[in-house]
């Protein structure tokens, strides 16, 4: 019997420390969904269903949202890359890295990229523009 973990198995940018440890290493950047700035909502993958708490990553595109829905548990939401507007009732919060916001279940909130504050003319300014990336955590237990 083999015991090693099967790397062919695990995602792009999940590692599993050694077999059987409880630790689990998550690249959130290189396991960003791909984003089609044609389509109005973001790119969406879930990175770990785990005991008691779902990770969830958006890609988003500048002017791409998430227009008003709620979860059925308890959220909190964080930028790793760039930056979202998170909206909720009449105040709206701009999530950056280093940024956190939480709601309890059922709480209708919403999310968008702004649009650049520049135009990105150049094929170089282009490859730089990465889309925001978010990072939600579902608290299901």
């Amino acid at each position: 019997m083999n015991d090693s973990p099967n790397p062919a198995s695990e995602p792009r940018g999940a590692h599993q420390e050694a077999p059987h440890s409880p630790l689990i290493d998550l690249d959130l950047v290189a396991l960003a969904p791909a984003t089609d700035p044609e389509r109005k909502r973001p790119g969406v993958k879930r990175v770990l269903n785990g005991e008691r708490a779902n990770l969830i990553l958006f890609s988003f595109a500048p002017g791409q949202t998430l227009p008003d829905h709620k979860a059925a548990h308890p959220i909190t939401v964080q930028a790793i890359r760039g930056e979202v507007k998170f909206t909720c009732g009449e105040k709206t919060v701009t999530l950056s890295p280093g940024n956190m916001v939480h709601l309890p279940a059922y709480t209708v909130h919403s999310v968008a990229a702004p649009q650049p504050d520049v135009n990105l003319d150049s094929p170089a300014q282009q490859a730089d523009a990465q889309p925001a990336l978010m990072l939600l955590t579902m608290l299901t237990g």
